[in-house]
């Protein structure tokens, strides 16, 4: 058996090189079973010595590990290997980890996630809810480490960035368990955070909400959390 047969996951660091893709990480992993045989059908067939291909092109690296975790092989995306990593080939392995993630948008976003999987900049996806939006950043990924998850991060955020805080924190009381997840993702990031003391005032029933959920689900972002939420003076009654 070739050691590289014992392989389950498959770490990129992203080369920096070039024409790039904007929202292309630094770092993501293959688990694919077919994406990885893919990769092994062009591995590099001479082996430098145990454990180890050399790394000296400059242009990122590829590690192949098993399922205990010890990495097998090492090579640089070279040769017949390029291709498939080059992020901005609409046949390599980011493309498709871009499309997968865009066609498992929720409905109503999935021209927007597909747009900026292509590398667009869409303008905001007018009608969709921010409950709805904090349900999609808030969502577990199959593959949260693919080549994807930077823009799975980016993309809720950029369209929740521009909203009324008022909107948003409206939008704590209407969404699920999941949209709760987003919900706290979003407001202790710094497009949150760094908003003027005005703008960072939520009622208490959302921010109750947000303090109890990150309380027991989301511990590392409570501090923040406790001292960017700012209080109002009372709920507002929203009025149609």
């Amino acid at each position: 058996m070739k050691p590289t047969s014992r392989t389950v996951r498959i770490a990129v660091t992203a080369s920096r090189t070039g024409a790039d893709h904007p929202h292309h990480p630094d770092a993501y992993e293959v688990l694919d079973r077919d994406e990885i045989a893919e990769v092994l059908a062009l591995w590099p067939q001479r082996e430098a010595h145990d454990g180890f291909e050399c790394m000296c092109h400059g242009d990122g690296g590829l590690s192949l590990y098993e399922a205990g975790g010890q990495r097998i092989r090492s090579a640089a995306p070279a040769g017949p290997l390029r291709p498939l990593f080059d992020p901005l080939d609409p046949a390599g392995l980011p493309a498709r980890h871009r499309n997968r993630w865009a066609a498992a948008a929720p409905e109503g976003l999935r021209e927007y996630a597909a747009d900026l999987a292509r590398g667009g900049a869409p303008g905001p996806a007018h009608g969709v809810p921010p409950a709805v939006v904090f349900g999609w950043l808030g969502a577990v990924r199959q593959e949260p480490r693919d080549a994807a998850w930077l823009l799975a991060e980016r993309a809720p955020v950029r369209l929740l960035a521009g909203r009324p805080t008022e909107e948003l924190a409206w939008a704590v009381r209407e969404t699920d368990r999941t949209g709760l997840e987003g919900a706290v993702r979003f407001f202790a990031s710094e497009e949150f955070t760094t908003r003027h003391p005005k703008r960072r005032r939520v009622p208490d029933t959302a921010r109750d909400l947000l303090l109890r959920y990150a309380r027991s689900r989301r511990p590392e972002d409570l501090p923040v959390l406790e001292r960017r939420l700012l209080r109002t003076p009372e709920d507002r009654v929203r009025r149609s």
